[in-house]
């Protein structure tokens, strides 16, 4: 049995849960359980059981953060969004001009944001007055309208229009089907059929088109905002539609033109053929009036019809302009490779051969998968494969996918349209698959992404196209793809928490990056060049130099670079055993700090265990529970290498032992009895 994705609906008022979890069954329910809460009834009260998805109404707690105390953590939220169905608007519409009206709801609040969505969609004509519990009366007003709020309406009223319980509207529905990766049943008529019933200001050119509002102002108001030129015809070839900047650059009148015949008007503009085969015709050279122009035309397809189709007109100039300027903003940003193979420093065999074969991959367009330990240097070297390919002159873009929560990864991956979800900036912005367009896109950490961001990640490398969240428009991409793990992805393959096929595409060429114990005397010459780099005047005693060949490094280079920097600030020439960083001895194996090591029941401890144990030891005795955030800071402080991941992961490890509890929210850590009981076997 398929498993169900799980829908948790968060509202105040319970009959308004109720009418939402309908909504949602109506196009869900094969795909998902869905359960609701209220705040009114008490079952939204403490913490919830976990859920694939929390949609939640914006008055059910008050606040984004009263909502995150009552979810587990790392949950995905979204706001429920609510409008009217066109079939009552019409009722509205039919009420005589200059009316006055009474709108009824629970709170003065929700009857204003009512009233003012009713506004936006042309309920004009008549005068409303707000009304709930409490509210004055207002004589002589003999109709109220109400979303299914007549327990509100005032008495002795003539007329009363109940809207019924506003719905969700198909923005909503179209996001929740991006978050669960259901994409696929944005397909079905039963979508269609929703999205069409449900009223919305935001239209597409197909919805503006199909509907026969292609003289509203709204549409010349987007035509004129673009800064191409438009020109559109209908399903017969005819021409409805033709911009200011269109009329410029064709030196034709667009009044002259409606509804002639494309091929008669524009013959240099393969219309017909974009009409018959409904395919995108791309952007060719023609030259008009000595003008050299660029001239893209793209099919408008409405439920598996072609209705019409746009040519999009750019000067060549204007093109130049716009690709030189995104570029220099591409690089100003800093999307550029700042390293080259000569800049990996080693004469070791196993460093020689990484580089050699890295080399030859670099030539290729498939994937890399880059395997090694934290700090051996994965970035640097997906920098250098990137300046040894074809695209080094386009951008090299980079992001640690285990850094980002996966709403906010899928929109910096994918990009966002305007009003995709809540603070989304005006206009949108372009995801780093975009950004990495001729170039490459370096995919650090990549096991730490959700199983959902997964199957998308997989369409892009697969179709080489992407969609940005709350967008309906494909984007083709051209982006090569260096990964990079510090973990065995097979095991997580085998575990079910990473896709086997998403493995296969990313492990084209995968390649091994060779810890700094398998370097050889790699080490001092990363050291004397650190010490150059920074500036400082020393020398390895060779007890110290001893001490670096026996150490394990469990941070490699990364660790060694916080050492030699730890020296320049001993002020000693030489450096002795007693000049070394305690750090050192805390992540390493040698022996040589008996007191750091712990109980023999915990001899295979990781360090990034025990140094977190030790940190919470110590907050412990003053009483005060520690966050991930202060731990972090810690471990930035004491030069030992955490990710944000690991903290996470270590935490839910000793509280799952025992050892800690976790609170919810910024509640912070505290250790157990039997967590402070180790910590003190540990150093006796």
């Amino acid at each position: 049995m398929a498993y169900k994705k799980k829908i948790s609906v968060i509202a105040l008022d319970p009959r308004a849960g109720e009418s939402y979890k309908a909504d949602i069954a109506g196009l869900f329910a094969e795909e998902a359980d869905i359960s609701v809460f209220s705040v009114q009834d008490g079952s939204a009260a403490g913490v919830l059981d976990r859920a694939d998805l929390f949609v939640a109404s914006t008055d059910a707690y008050g606040s984004p953060e009263e909502l995150m105390r009552h979810i587990p953590i790392d949950s995905q939220t979204m706001a429920v969004e609510v409008s009217f169905r066109w079939s009552e608007l019409r009722k509205l519409k039919e009420l005589p001009a200059g009316s006055q009206v009474l709108f009824v709801n629970m709170t003065q609040t929700m009857a204003r944001e009512a009233i003012a969505q009713l506004e936006q969609f042309g309920i004009t004509h008549i005068h409303w007055i707000p009304f709930y519990p409490g509210a004055p009366e207002v004589p002589d007003v003999h109709i109220a309208v109400t979303p299914d709020e007549r327990r509100y309406v005032p008495p002795g009223m003539k007329t009363v229009i109940d809207l019924g319980q506003r719905v969700c509207t198909s923005g909503m529905m179209i996001e929740i089907a991006l978050r669960l990766g259901l994409e696929s049943l944005l397909e079905r008529p039963a979508f269609q059929e929703y999205a069409q019933s449900v009223a919305t200001s935001n239209y597409s050119f197909d919805q503006m088109f199909a509907r026969s509002i292609r003289l509203e102002s709204q549409f010349h108001i987007l035509m004129e905002s673009l800064e191409d030129g438009v020109i559109g015809v209908n399903e017969k070839g005819e021409i409805f539609a033709c911009s200011r900047h269109a009329e410029e650059m064709t030196c034709i009148s667009a009044s002259l033109i409606q509804g002639r015949r494309c091929e008669e008007v524009f013959p240099y503009i393969p219309f017909v053929q974009c009409l018959q085969t409904r395919q995108t015709l791309p952007a060719k050279a023609i030259k008009v009036n000595g003008v050299n122009l660029s001239v893209e035309v793209v099919p408008v397809i409405r439920q598996s019809a072609c209705i019409g189709a746009f040519a999009l007109l750019q000067r060549f100039n204007d093109v130049e302009v716009r690709q030189n300027e995104l570029r220099s903003q591409l690089f100003h940003k800093g999307h550029y490779a700042k390293y080259s193979f000569a800049d990996v420093i080693g004469q070791s065999e196993a460093i020689r051969k990484t580089k050699e074969t890295l080399g030859r991959m670099a030539l290729s367009e498939s994937p890399v998968l880059l395997i090694g330990e934290t700090g051996t240097g994965k970035e640097l070297f997906a920098h250098a494969i990137h300046q040894a390919s074809r695209r080094a002159e386009g951008p090299f873009v980079a992001i640690n996918v285990a850094a980002f929560p996966e709403n906010l990864l899928e929109s910096e991956l994918f990009g966002y349209e305007e009003g995709a979800f809540t603070g989304a900036k005006r206009g949108g912005r372009p995801g780093l698959f975009e950004l990495a367009h001729r170039g490459t896109l370096f995919l650090d950490e990549v096991e730490g992404m959700s199983p959902a961001l997964q199957i998308k990640l997989l369409r892009a490398l697969q179709e080489r196209e992407v969609m940005r969240v709350g967008g309906n428009r494909i984007i083709l991409v051209d982006v090569r793809i260096v990964a990079a793990t510090n973990e065995a992805l097979e095991q997580k393959v085998r575990d079910g928490t990473f896709r086997r096929d998403l493995y296969y595409r990313l492990s084209t060429l995968p390649a091994l990056i060779p810890p700094l114990t398998k370097r050889e005397d790699d080490m001092f010459l990363l050291t004397e060049h650190f010490r150059r780099e920074l500036g400082g005047s020393f020398q390895l005693s060779d007890a110290v130099k001893a001490f670096f060949r026996g150490h394990t490094w469990p941070g490699n280079i990364r660790e060694l670079r916080n050492a030699v920097e730890y020296f320049i600030y001993t002020g000693h020439q030489e450096i002795g055993m007693e000049d070394l960083p305690p750090t050192l001895f805390l992540s390493g194996e040698t022996g040589l700090h008996p007191t750091t090591s712990l109980a023999p029941a915990e001899a295979d401890a990781s360090d990034s265990f025990r140094f977190l144990l030790s940190q919470l030891y110590a907050a412990s005795e003053t009483g005060i529970p520690m966050g991930r955030e202060t731990l972090l800071r810690k471990a930035r402080e004491a030069h030992f290498p955490l990710s944000q991941r690991e903290v996470r992961d270590i935490l839910e490890d000793m509280a799952a032992r025992g050892l800690v509890k976790v609170s919810r929210g910024r509640g912070g850590s505290r250790l157990t009895p039997k967590g402070r009981t180790l910590w003190e076997n540990g150093q006796r």
